[in-house]
């Protein structure tokens, strides 16, 4: 597949079926993740792959609310994979102060959606979520207290129908030699 048909037609999925998914796939998406360039090659993630279905459900619990109708459809995923931010080695985190820019969150974005686009090639659906009860992720699954989750990946084969995507005209999102 090209990477602009990945890139075109990967989607955020919000309905799964519920088939299990392959192991080889599952690496598959984490190696692809593992190989995305970072600052100062620090790599500051950790990718904790929840499959066992007591566990998933209340990663899935803790991604809702009765206060605001976001994420009711994570349960429906077989897997939940947690991204934490394991912290920059000395280099990129002197660089992080010299710039007033955290650069593990963008290194996470870009491993994370190199995971997206694997498991999209592998005809897999997944989710990125940022809105989650933190607390209580880390307490499920035994995060240690200096490290933080930063993401949530739903993972699974697609229930959904391709949409049509809806993006801003080039012309608003572009300009040449000023803003």
């Amino acid at each position: 597949m090209k990477f602009s048909e990945l890139a075109y037609n990967r989607q955020s999925t919000r309905a799964y079926k519920s088939d299990k998914i392959e192991q080889s796939k599952i690496i598959s998406c984490i190696e692809a993740a593992r190989i995305a360039p970072s600052a100062c090659n620090s790599q500051p993630w950790k990718f904790i792959v929840v499959d066992d279905e007591t566990l998933k459900n209340k990663i899935a619990q803790a991604t809702s609310n009765k206060l605001l109708p976001l994420n009711h459809f994570t349960k429906q995923a077989p897997v939940h994979v947690v991204v934490i931010n394991e912290g920059s080695n000395f280099t990129a985190t002197l660089g992080n102060k010299i710039k007033n820019r955290d650069f593990s969150l963008i290194d996470i974005g870009i491993a994370v959606e190199h995971f997206c686009l694997q498991a999209h090639e592998e005809g897999l659906g997944t989710c990125i979520l940022g809105w989650f009860d933190e607390k209580k992720v880390v307490e499920l699954l035994e995060i240690p207290k200096n490290k933080r989750p930063e993401l949530i990946i739903t993972l699974g084969y697609s229930a959904e129908e391709y949409r049509e995507k809806k993006r801003k005209n080039l012309e608003k999102i572009m300009s040449k030699n000023k803003y």
